[in-house]
């Protein structure tokens, strides 16, 4: 570093946001030195991401932003217009965000995306241009670039089109990369490759702000971590004095939250206490499983293809078999595409299976017709991972339940208001809500919502497709416990689908391990986690993050 190169990529002094007369960011410090890695954590709602949009000058037209001192390289950035963010932008800070496939244009090739920047704040001619792309993608790892740099970010897969977000984030080799949430919709593999170019980002010199509510991702990258809460920085330091020694209630809550080698029935989420108090020992609570289990769920042979643009087809599940047994967890794991909802999706009967068949209490499920299944289908419930995209977004909580109790309407008492409360209850909602539509609700709010509609028909068998994955540690725990909850008080058996091996193995009693539609391995979620059998199954565990302070 030269005499003159300034020592932090970013430094923020008393940074305030707030929109109308709410205040989201109160008062939040700290800086960013080159060729480290600082990590602002929080639950949802704690002001993180509004934090990061402000330091672009994206906290939108309502925010006002203030602060005492808010340098991007040096350089004062406080009450810069527009204008002067975007030629700011790119250049002296790069953003990746969660979701690659809307931060990319649909409509250009990648390459066009990131050559323009090039075009737009150098000097380089077509040719260089066109060089430099292709060295940014190689950079990143992005398999082929020769290739893919004519594609458009729908013809990537979702570790493709991050690693070209990230190419043309640091085109223009800002000093400073802000990472919001840049591996939590990937799988586990994909979500260890972005990790590891973030680190050789880091090491190459550049500052990394990374936003995450995932602790185990933290502790793998991060110099440095800042807690926050409430729009406040409640503790800071080292990633091993923060996440070994927590001190704040806040975070010791954040920590013990993480489901990865968790045993099965070990409760994640805490009550709280006063911030100086001991976390209290943990004590398993014990398994619901009856000793004499029958399978309430089997698929036998199941196979399905869907055709390609091209007209040939892909062979999506194949040849696919397991059995759910009473009041018990199967955990299905595995990479994006490897057939996981297509399984889910045959055995709710919304898709019909090319071969094979599903059935539930040892009666023809999938082969029978919808006026059979009519009768079964209050016995099958399923939760989504998007309750908001699952609910119609006109209708109060209150018309929601009372369209998932219509099944029993027709042969039992007009619902009453008592009804609905007494549904909310079993999912920790207070009745305040029933009049509220899905977007008044918070992400945690919204997925007990969806339970609560699962629950209404009283099912016995739960099937539930990425159902904590778009929430924050915190609240995915209080999700992860309302299931087990309601599995041992009513003996609830769960298919439970997630690219998230430490949720699977926290909540499952077997595992069935899927790739490219095919069952590799199943077996008892403890051996298959202690001594995986088939390479890809110890790929899958190897790559798997773990809170390492």
């Amino acid at each position: 570093m030269s005499m003159t190169e300034p020592a932090a990529a970013l430094t923020v002094r008393n940074l305030r946001v707030g929109f109308r007369a709410d205040p989201v960011v109160r008062g939040v410090s700290f800086e960013i030195a080159r060729g480290e890695c600082l990590a602002i954590v929080g639950e949802s709602g704690s002001g993180k991401s509004v934090t990061a949009r402000s330091l672009l000058g994206l906290a939108g037209a309502n925010a006002r932003v203030s602060a005492d001192r808010l340098e991007l390289a040096g350089r004062n950035v406080l009450g810069l217009t527009d204008r002067a963010w975007r030629a700011r932008r790119g250049k002296d800070v790069g953003l990746v965000l969660q979701d690659a496939l809307v931060s990319l244009d649909p409509l250009r090739p990648i390459g066009r995306e990131i050559a323009d920047s090039l075009r737009l704040h150098t000097t380089l001619g077509a040719a260089a241009r066109a060089r430099r792309v292709l060295e940014l993608l190689d950079a990143v790892g992005l398999p082929d670039p020769a290739r893919q740099v004519q594609k458009l970010s729908g013809q990537l897969s979702g570790g493709e089109r991050q690693r070209a977000l990230i190419a043309a984030a640091i085109a223009l080799d800002p000093p400073l990369l802000i990472a919001d949430e840049p591996t939590t919709a990937l799988d586990v593999t994909v979500q260890a490759q972005i990790l590891a170019l973030l680190e050789q980002i880091t090491r190459a010199g550049t500052a990394v702000l990374l936003i995450s509510h995932d602790l185990a991702v933290v502790s793998r990258i991060a110099d440095r971590v800042a807690v926050m809460h409430d729009g406040l920085l409640v503790e800071t330091g080292s990633s091993r004095q923060v996440l070994g020694s927590p001190r704040r209630e806040q975070t010791r809550r954040m920590v013990a939250a993480i489901p990865a080698d968790k045993p099965r029935g070990t409760r994640l989420s805490l009550t709280l206490r006063a911030a100086d108090a001991p976390s209290p020992p943990r004590v398993p609570i014990p398994s619901a499983v009856p000793p004499a289990s029958t399978a309430v769920l089997e698929a036998i042979g199941l196979s399905r293809s869907f055709r390609r643009p091209d007209g040939s087809r892909h062979l999506a599940v194949d040849d696919v078999s397991f059995a759910l047994q009473r009041g018990t967890t199967l955990g299905i794991v595995g990479e994006s595409g490897s057939g996981k909802t297509t399984t889910a999706r045959l055995l709710l009967a919304l898709l019909a299976p090319e071969r094979g068949e599903v059935r539930v209490f040892g009666e023809p499920w999938s082969a029978a017709s919808e006026k059979t299944r009519r009768g079964l289908r209050p016995s099958v419930g399923a939760i989504y991972q998007d309750a908001l995209g699952s609910f119609d977004p006109r209708w109060s909580v209150a018309e929601i339940l009372t369209d998932a109790l219509g099944l029993l309407q027709r042969r039992r008492a007009p619902l009453t208001t008592a009804r609905l409360v007494t549904l909310l209850d079993e999912v920790g909602l207070a009745a305040a809500v029933l009049p509220r539509r899905p977007l008044e609700l918070s992400g945690g709010q919204r997925q007990r919502v969806g339970i609560a509609r699962a629950l209404a028909a009283r099912p016995e068998i739960l099937i539930c497709d990425e159902p904590v994955s778009s929430l924050d540690v915190s609240v995915q725990a209080q999700v992860l416990d309302l299931l087990d909850d309601l599995q041992r008080e009513r003996g609830l058996s769960l298919i439970f689908i997630s690219h998230d091996l430490g949720v699977v193995q926290h909540v499952s009693d077997e595992i069935a391990v899927m790739r490219a539609g095919c069952l590799v391995e199943s077996g008892p979620a403890a051996r298959v986690f202690a001594a995986p059998q088939h390479p890809y199954s110890m790929q899958l565990l190897a790559a798997v993050p773990r809170l390492s302070a």
